[in-house]
């Protein structure tokens, strides 16, 4: 893991290179542009044959002596950043040397059945498919399914597809695929309580006004889409309808120069994606890529722990493949549910031994209830009310 982490740093520090090296070029260069154009308006201005030949000889030296040394101040910096990526690559090599070790040590605390029966196997297959429909990879998936045997129906895939049409349009700023959508889904989207159909009016209308006084008359016909909307955003259409006061000098000069922020294509796409994948019934996230991130964040530490239950010969400290010997924060991010441990064996419950709640309202694991049954009793833990085990019920977070 050590040797991933430092490609990454590796690569991090070269993609810093090439955005700082950009920026500088494009300065330089745009300098040197305005230095000639200069030069070219002067000749222009004055003519070649009134100019003085000697004044203008050591401009001309002087301005091929600024792009000789440009030239070569852009080249040097180019090849330290060639050194650069020489060093993401012997970073990668030394990966692949320890690739074996890297792959016995993640072997040590992955359950080595996993993946050993055919329907788990089509699961994780499936898993990925879906994963690469939400990318937009569609190609890609369908190769996959050949390969794989996986057969996916048409109606799971048909979604994706539009999502990503929609999402395409939105990137490119197109929104009339987005605002057909939601007026066929409005109610839905009121159901959730979902504000995309007012924000994608919104925006159209915003990018009516971006386009100046020539829209002016469109603006006004098309805020009448806002109508259903007074109720709850009354503070925002009110906004949108006082800037046309400023629209003949422009909203950019205006106190409404928020309106034409660009980040809110970003948060459209985002809202978007959202509340279709609440329609569909689907996280906002891939599954796919939740579980990775947390596997890259819970592997280091899983493999640490692993080498110190060995140093210290501690061989019955992590007996369950299944279950953690330590407890590992993955954020609130990756809060989906609600976690319960038993207070009596201080254990996580699970499928096979679930929370259970006894007559008096107390709540412990299915194995502490078998623990403390005595002679077909059981006295709660936390009171002294005695009660029949087979009275408890399950629990469900």
């Amino acid at each position: 893991m050590e040797q991933c982490a430092c490609v990454e740093r590796e690569l991090e520090k070269v993609l810093h290179r090439f955005v700082l090296y950009g920026h500088q070029s494009e300065e330089r260069l745009d300098e040197l542009l305005r230095s000639v154009c200069e030069i070219r308006g002067q000749l222009v201005a004055f003519g070649v044959q009134d100019a003085d030949l000697s004044v203008l000889s050591q401009t001309m030296a002087q301005c091929c002596k600024n792009i000789k040394e440009t030239v070569q101040v852009l080249a040097s910096r180019h090849k330290d950043i060639h050194g650069s990526v020489s060093k993401v690559g012997k970073a990668i090599d030394r990966v692949s040397t320890n690739r074996f070790n890297f792959d016995a040590e993640i072997s040590a605390v992955v359950a080595e059945t996993v993946w050993d029966t055919p329907e788990r196997q089509k699961y994780l297959s499936e898993t990925i498919v879906e994963h690469l429909y939400r990318q937009g990879m569609l190609s890609v998936a369908e190769d996959l399914c050949q390969e794989s045997g996986v057969v996916i129906d048409m109606s799971m895939k048909q979604p994706f597809l539009e999502l990503n049409r929609i999402l395409e349009a939105l990137r490119m700023q197109d929104l009339r695929p987005a605002l057909e959508w939601a007026v066929t889904n409005r109610q839905r989207l009121l159901d959730l309580n979902s504000s995309l159909e007012f924000k994608l009016h919104r925006l159209y209308f915003i990018s009516l006004l971006s386009g100046g006084i020539s829209n002016q008359m469109e603006a006004l016909q098309y805020a009448r889409h806002f109508q259903p909307f007074a109720s709850q955003h009354q503070r925002d259409i009110q906004i949108l309808m006082g800037s046309l006061v400023y629209l003949r000098h422009g909203i950019e000069n205006s106190p409404y120069r928020s309106l034409l922020e660009t980040n809110q294509w970003a948060e459209i796409c985002n809202i978007f994606t959202r509340d279709a994948c609440a329609l569909l019934g689907l996280s906002v996230e891939s599954p796919l890529s939740v579980s990775f991130a947390s596997g890259c964040m819970a592997l280091p530490v899983l493999m640490n722990i692993k080498q110190v239950i060995e140093q210290r010969q501690c061989s019955g400290v992590w007996t369950h493949k299944d279950e953690l010997p330590i407890e590992i924060d993955l954020g609130k991010k990756c809060w989906y549910h609600s976690v319960f441990a038993c207070p009596i064996l201080r254990q996580q419950t699970s499928e096979s031994n679930p929370p259970m709640k006894l007559i008096c309202g107390h709540v412990i694991s299915r194995d502490a209830l078998n623990k403390l049954t005595n002679a077909g009793k059981l006295k709660c833990p936390y009171c002294p009310m005695e009660q029949n085990p087979s009275h408890a019920k399950q629990i469900y977070f």
